[in-house]
């Protein structure tokens, strides 16, 4: 069974090559293409951590409200610098500023998860639980398939915090 601590690690290393082929695209539609399937992607892992990882963090972290304030935080700056970038013409100044802005945050935020929350989530969490959320998080992507039913809102993080303690 899946691990959801290396699902997510999984996903982190997709957006770090995602990142990598918009370096690579030359003209605006395969920036396009590169864009929309890194950005959904972004936006649907964000969902799928809000939904399993960090309800159980929140609760069970020696850091993890702190942690999981911090990391819906963060998703909430992606989110916005995506939905930034779809208000402008693809290849334009402002649509790369955009897209920079999502790079730099969610950059900061795979380093902040990968050396702070996920290492608290595994300290605390036995292998059956994480198998469990593992399975979980495969589920979650094959029922919301394209982002399908999810609304892609920023959530307040102090409240997220509160609801799941």
């Amino acid at each position: 069974m899946d691990d959801i601590t290396a699902l997510i690690l999984d996903d982190h290393a997709a957006f770090r090559r995602g990142f990598a082929r918009l370096d690579d695209a030359r003209d605006p539609a395969e920036l396009l293409a590169v864009w929309e399937a890194l950005a959904l992607h972004l936006d649907i892992h964000a969902e799928a951590e809000e939904a399993i990882l960090y309800p159980h963090l929140v609760r069970h972290g020696d850091d993890g409200a702190e942690e999981t304030e911090d990391a819906i935080g963060d998703h909430n700056k992606i989110r916005d610098a995506i939905a930034e970038s779809k208000l402008h013409e693809v290849g334009s100044d402002a649509w790369w500023a955009a897209v920079w802005r999502a790079r730099r945050e969610n950059s900061e935020h795979l380093a902040e998860e990968e050396d702070e929350a996920l290492p608290d989530f595994r300290r605390h969490a036995g292998v059956e639980l994480r198998a469990e959320l593992g399975a979980r998080w495969l589920r979650f992507y094959g029922e919301h398939k394209n982002g399908r039913n999810l609304p892609f809102r920023d959530k307040d993080p102090e409240r997220y915090v509160q609801d799941h303690r």
